[in-house]
């Protein structure tokens, strides 16, 4: 494994109780960053902050990011418990289902761009003045093909996650001269927890689109991530990452 040198860093990762969001916190524990595991089920947050803690420093809280008022409470534990927040990657997210689009309720609508894409903005906009103050800082935004390309049958899915793109765009053109560099990534198909419940028949779809011939893993992203959080990144704002195993053609 290669590492990158986060010793002395504090993260927050959120939906980091499974899937990427434990693979990137787990990388980032391995490069030697302090990190918070953000999650909503508590269960699920013990779990992941007993196995990772073998690895080093961490702090886990219960946090719902489509609630502006419990992610900021929650940044502002960790600034006072570390001191600090250098690294902020947003991972938390749902699929929402897929179905026929006119057949999409208003809270199958409304639960994707919340979760996915305000979220996501209310946890930058949470952490920015911190970083500002420090000059320095780095945000990785976990957003997918489907933003770029669009998926048929999940147009809240596939709308909120090209809203996370646009976020990022704008966010990381206008504090890319702070030392505060933002950033996105975006997977295609990743074996994970959330993908599997899509059902067999859309896997082998999916896996057809793929020109690698597999599924991506979760620790081939979090190497991704790992770099885009470190001081290496200092170049990259408002960068949109491909890592789509080819299926991404523009």
């Amino acid at each position: 494994m290669n590492t990158y040198d986060l010793k002395g860093r504090v993260a927050v990762v959120t939906g980091a109780a499974r899937g990427i969001g434990y693979g990137v916190a787990e990388r980032l524990l391995q490069s030697g960053a302090k990190v918070s595991l953000w999650d909503l089920k508590q269960g699920d947050l013990d779990r992941a902050a007993k196995a990772l803690g073998n690895h080093g420093e961490t702090h886990a809280a219960a946090v719902d990011v489509t609630k502006s008022d419990a992610v900021d409470a929650a940044m502002r534990v960790v600034e006072q418990k570390w001191g600090r927040v250098d690294v902020l990657v947003n991972n938390a997210g749902i699929l929402g289902p897929r179905k026929p689009s006119h057949e999409h309720t208003n809270s199958d609508w409304q639960d994707c761009i919340d979760v996915l894409m305000t979220g996501t903005f209310f946890c930058m906009r949470a952490a920015l003045p911190g970083m500002l103050a420090r000059k320095y800082g780095r945000i990785v935004n976990i957003s997918s093909t489907s933003g770029k390309e669009g998926s048929m049958m999940m147009p809240a899915y596939t709308a909120a996650k090209a809203g996370v793109i646009g976020l990022t765009k704008a966010l990381g053109r206008e504090y890319a001269a702070t030392g505060v560099m933002i950033n996105c990534v975006t997977p295609a198909n990743i074996d994970t927890e959330m993908t599997t419940h899509l059902g067999p028949e859309y896997r082998e779809f999916a896996l057809g689109r793929i020109p690698v011939g597999r599924y991506g893993r979760v620790d081939e992203v979090a190497s991704l991530v790992a770099w885009l959080s470190s001081e290496e990144c200092s170049f990259d704002a408002g960068g949109v990452f491909d890592i789509s195993g080819g299926r991404s053609h523009y």
